[in-house]
């Protein structure tokens, strides 16, 4: 990696802050203290798997079926630790990003392919991220959704500012954000308390009761294993620390992966607390709500204003958090597929144009969410087969090439996501699903 790379990860880290780094690989610092300095990238990548599309397709999936859905909820989790952990990885052992790597080692149409593709798939998630942080905010403050819009996007915009003063200042507000969503969700299931024994038997216990039950759960991984976040993680990794042998570089992968549980699994139960809240208010008399909009002014008479408002504010933290980190991997997609670079502002406004377009159009909102986590799912395989190519190469990875038995699993995973895809496509195509009832 070259010292420049080095030098901008490490912008905003005090002497204090390096000090502590380098006692912590070097195991001098345990416990704790060595996990709070090399914390930040996972819970960075982790806003993904918490963004305003998780939230529409959850309530959906929880008014609409109950605790029948969340066994896909814990699979998606399970499917997005891995391929974190193996993205923080690659960028640990490389010292470069994904969309880096691939325009080294793959053919050049098979790249710009790939960069056209999840360019679609960074804008379909600013769509999801950006429209929910403005319709919380509408909600809340009953500003007209154009003015929401515009008021996050000035919001997101400020937060990304942080940047240029290295990645830790940003870090801590994402990380804040982050916190402000698992809370907001925890005051919610003591006030909509979920049939815990019913939810525990869901939780690993496959079911898909009919049709719209298959898309739905195809746009429950889509919203909750994102492609960009899988992109995103290699360049948060890389240039954490000045690695000066083996020996550090291992135990900073140890601290990525016990990281990626950490922050994913705080992601998870945020996600499966979305089905329960949404179970537990809407299933019983209200499993026609489907919308964000619908859902928090049903909450209002069922729970209460203080429900709907806690509702609000965890969908809005996790709209202009996401937005935020959506932005950011814009910006490493870019650069690393073709090599460009455009200011932060430029990319902030191709990637949130079609959510103007959206609402300047007419479109529902909360439709447009699903729509959104759909494509997601379907540009998912991209960046999960890449990666699980490059990080089995030796050339690549040398003697930290991925084993067979991870290699497996990565693969059955990829599989997963496969097959749903093609079941979504075959439902559009109104071909019959096996096993499957009419929607």
């Amino acid at each position: 990696m070259s010292e420049a790379i080095v030098e901008r990860a490490q912008q905003g880290m005090t002497e204090r802050t390096r000090f502590a780094i380098g006692e912590a690989l070097s195991g001098r610092r345990r416990g704790l203290r060595a996990a709070i300095p090399l914390a930040g990238p996972a819970f960075v990548a982790s806003v993904a798997y918490m963004d305003p599309g998780n939230f529409a397709t959850n309530i959906q999936a929880g008014a609409g079926y109950g605790y029948s859905l969340l066994w896909v909820v814990l699979v998606a989790n399970l499917i997005a630790m891995l391929f974190q952990a193996m993205s923080a990885k690659l960028g640990i052992v490389t010292g470069r990003t994904l969309p880096e790597l691939c325009r080294t080692h793959f053919p050049k149409p098979t790249v710009w392919a790939m960069w056209i593709v999840s360019e679609i798939a960074a804008m379909a998630t600013d769509l999801a991220e950006f429209l929910g942080g403005a319709i919380g905010l509408s909600l809340l403050t009953g500003l007209p959704l154009m003015a929401g819009m515009a008021v996050t996007a000035i919001i997101t915009y400020s937060i990304l500012i942080f940047e240029r003063r290295g990645f830790r200042p940003l870090e801590l507000i994402i990380t804040a954000l982050v916190g402000t969503i698992g809370l907001c969700y925890l005051i919610e299931l003591f006030i909509a308390p979920p049939d815990w024994s019913a939810a525990a038997l869901h939780l690993v216990t496959p079911e898909l009761p009919n049709a719209a039950a298959a898309t739905l759960a195809v746009g429950i991984v889509g919203a909750t294993v994102m492609p960009h976040a899988i992109y995103l993680h290699s360049g948060l990794t890389r240039g954490r620390a000045n690695l000066r042998n083996e020996t550090e570089r291992r135990a900073l992968l140890r601290f990525s992966n016990r990281e990626v549980m950490v922050a994913l699994g705080f992601a998870g139960c945020v996600n499966v607390a979305m089905v329960l809240m949404a179970a537990a208010a809407f299933n019983n008399g209200h499993s026609q709500v489907a919308e964000i909009e619908t859902a928090y002014h049903t909450l209002v008479p069922l729970l209460g204003a203080g429900a709907a408002g806690v509702f609000l504010v965890a969908l809005m933290a996790s709209g202009i958090s996401a937005s935020s980190v959506g932005t950011m991997a814009g910006q490493m997609i870019m650069q690393g597929f073709v090599g460009f670079h455009i200011p932060i502002w430029v990319r902030r406004a191709v990637t949130m144009a079609p959510a103007f377009a959206v609402v300047a159009m007419g479109y529902n909102a909360t439709t447009s969410l699903i729509i959104s986590q759909v494509v997601l799912s379907v540009i998912l395989p991209v960046p999960m087969i890449s990666l699980l190519l490059l990080s089995r190469r030796k050339s690549v990875m040398g003697d930290y090439a991925t084993s067979g038995r991870v290699f497996v699993l990565a693969g059955a995973a990829t599989v997963i996501v496969l097959v749903l895809n093609i079941i979504l496509i075959a439902q559009t195509l109104g071909i019959a699903v096996p096993g499957l009832g009419a929607a």
